[in-house]
C-alpha cells in the first residue's frame, strides 16, 4: 500500500488544497492530510477548526486521514512510515520556496521523496492568503473555499 503525506497550514482549507488531495488519491492508496502547527504564525482559525473542516470534507473517504502535527515534515513522514511528501505548486515562486524547503528537509530525512503537483490553470489564483485578504476587507471568498465547508467557515469567522 502506497501512502503519502500532504501537509500544510490549511488556514483555511481551499479548493486548491482539495485539488491536490484529489490528485493524490489517483496516485496513492492513502493520503495523510496534516494540519501543521507553526508557533511563529498567527492563524486565521485554530488548528482544531482547520482539522474539523478537512475531516468534514473527507468524511466519506476512508483513504484520507486528517490529523494535526506539531513539528517538522521529516518527523511526520517518519511517524507515518512513508517517504512520499506531496507539495502543491501554483507558480515558479511556490516551486522555488518548496524546493528550498525540500533541501532542508532532505537533510533531516534522507529517504524523503518530494512530489510536486502543479495547480490547474483555473485555480492558480486560489490560496489561503487570498481568503484571508477577503476576510480582512469584508469581501466574498466563496470562489476559493469548497462549498461543503463554506457555511461552517463563515460561522467560525462570525465568532471572531
Amino acid at each position: 500500500m502506497k501512502k503519502c503525506v500532504f501537509a500544510g497550514t490549511f488556514d483555511p482549507p481551499t479548493k486548491g488544497h482539495t485539488e491536490v488531495i484529489e490528485k493524490c488519491l489517483k496516485i496513492f492508496d492513502e493520503v495523510v492530510v496534516a494540519v501543521m502547527v507553526n508557533p511563529d504564525k498567527r492563524p486565521l482559525i485554530s488548528a482544531e477548526q482547520r482539522q474539523s473542516l478537512l475531516k468534514k470534507l473527507y468524511k466519506t473517504r476512508p483513504q484520507v486521514k486528517v490529523r494535526t502535527f506539531h513539528g517538522v515534515a521529516a518527523d511526520l513522514l517518519r511517524e507515518e512510515n512513508t517517504p512520499f511528501y506531496v507539495r502543491g505548486v501554483r507558480n515558479t515562486v511556490d516551486f522555488e520556496y518548496e524546493n528550498q524547503d525540500r533541501f532542508a528537509s532532505k537533510k533531516l530525512y534522507g529517504d524523503m521523496i518530494t512530489i510536486y503537483i502543479p495547480a490547474e490553470q483555473e485555480s492558480m489564483h486560489v490560496s489561503s492568503s487570498a481568503v484571508k485578504t477577503c476576510v480582512k476587507f469584508g469581501k466574498d471568498f466563496a470562489d476559493y473555499v469548497p462549498v461543503e465547508i463554506l457555511e461552517d467557515l463563515k460561522k467560525i469567522l462570525e465568532k471572531k
